[in-house]
C-alpha cells in the first residue's frame, strides 16, 4: 500500500493520498476553488517537503478545476471575458513567483516563505469571510438587498468608476476597469507558484465582495482561470525549479477528478452564505494548524539537537 516518490524522497500510502485528492476535489466544485490552500498544508503533514508540496499540488489542481470547470460549463456559470483578464494576469504573475522560489531555495529560505504565506493570508481571508458571512445570514433578507444595493452603488461612484479602461462584463452583470481583474489576476499567479494554490481562496472572496459578481458565476469562472494558471505554473515548476513529484500528482488527481464532481452538484442545493461560511471555517481551521505547526516545531528540532 506503499508507494516510493522519486522527487520528495519519500514513501506514501497510496490510498491515503487518493483519499486526500477526493476530499479537494469536492472543494473545488462546491467552492470555486482549486484547494491547494488545504492540499498543501495536509501534504506536509505526510512528510512531503514544502517546495515539492506546492509544486505537486499545482499539478493536482489542473485535474479538479478542469473537471470542476466542465460541470459549471454545462451549466452556463462561466463569465469568458472576465476569465481572459484573470488568465492574462495570473500567467505573468505565476512567472514572476517560479522565479520567485527558484532564488529562495539557492537560500534556503523557501520553505519558510511558503508557510509564512500560508498564515498571513488564510487568517486574513478566513476571518473576513467568517464575519461577513455570518453577518449576512443574521440579518433579514430586505436588509440583505438593501446592503448590497447600496455598497454596489457606492462602488460604481468610487475609485474603481475613475480607472481606465471600463467594460460591461455581461455574463457577470457588472461594470468596472479591465485593470482589476488583470491585477488580481497577477497577484493569484504569484500566490500560485509560492503557494501551490489555484487562489480561488483569495479569487472568490474578491470576486464576491469586491466585485459584486453572482456567486454562481464567480464559482465558475474562478475554476476556468485556476485551470489555465495552473497549467502554466505546472510546467515552470518543473522545468525551472524540479519540484513537481508526477506520481504522487497522478495520485492525487485519481482522486480529485471525481470529488469535483461531487463538489459541483452538492454545490446547487446549498445558498450562498452557507457556502462562503462554511468555506471560511475551513479556511480558519486550516491557518490554525499551520500555527500550530510552526510554534511547536522548533522545540520538537531543539530535542532532537539536545539528544545527538
Amino acid at each position: 500500500m506503499y508507494m516510493y516518490l522519486p522527487i520528495a524522497l519519500t514513501s506514501v500510502n497510496y490510498l491515503l493520498v487518493i483519499a486526500l485528492g477526493l476530499t479537494v476535489g469536492l472543494l473545488s466544485g462546491l467552492f470555486g476553488v482549486g484547494g491547494g490552500f488545504l492540499m498543501t498544508p495536509l501534504l506536509m503533514m505526510i512528510g512531503i517537503p514544502p517546495t515539492i508540496a506546492a509544486g505537486t499540488d499545482a499539478n493536482q489542481i489542473v485535474a479538479a478545476s478542469s473537471s470542476g470547470m466542465f460541470t459549471h460549463w454545462r451549466l452556463g456559470n462561466v463569465d469568458y471575458k472576465m476569465g481572459i483578464y484573470l488568465l492574462i494576469g495570473g500567467f505573468l504573475g505565476g512567472a514572476v513567483g517560479v522565479q520567485v522560489i527558484k532564488f529562495l531555495s539557492a537560500t534556503g529560505g523557501a520553505d519558510f516563505l511558503i508557510k509564512m504565506t500560508y498564515v498571513v493570508m488564510l487568517g486574513l481571508v478566513g476571518s473576513f469571510m467568517f464575519v461577513e458571512s455570518l453577518v449576512a445570514i443574521l440579518r433579514k433578507k430586505t436588509e440583505s438587498h438593501h446592503h448590497s444595493a447600496a455598497a454596489s452603488g457606492a462602488k460604481k461612484g468610487g475609485l474603481m468608476a475613475t480607472l481606465p479602461m471600463q467594460i460591461h462584463f455581461d455574463k457577470s452583470g457588472v461594470t468596472f476597469s479591465a485593470l482589476v481583474p488583470f491585477a488580481l489576476g497577477i497577484f493569484v499567479g504569484v500566490l500560485a507558484a509560492i503557494m501551490g494554490v489555484g487562489g480561488g481562496f483569495l479569487m472568490v472572496p474578491v470576486m464576491i465582495y469586491m466585485l459584486r459578481m453572482p456567486m454562481h458565476v464567480v464559482v465558475g469562472t474562478s475554476l476556468f482561470q485556476i485551470l489555465f494558471t495552473c497549467i502554466e505554473v505546472t510546467y515552470l515548476q518543473a522545468y525551472y525549479n524540479h519540484t513537481v513529484d508526477f506520481p504522487l500528482a497522478i495520485l492525487l488527481l485519481i482522486g480529485s477528478v471525481f470529488g469535483a464532481q461531487i463538489g459541483a452538484i452538492l454545490g446547487r442545493k446549498l445558498h450562498g452564505d452557507q457556502l462562503k461560511i462554511l468555506l471560511s471555517i475551513i479556511v480558519l481551521g486550516v491557518t490554525v494548524k499551520m500555527v500550530l505547526e510552526l510554534v511547536t516545531q522548533p522545540a520538537i528540532l531543539l530535542s532532537h539537537v539536545g539528544g545527538h
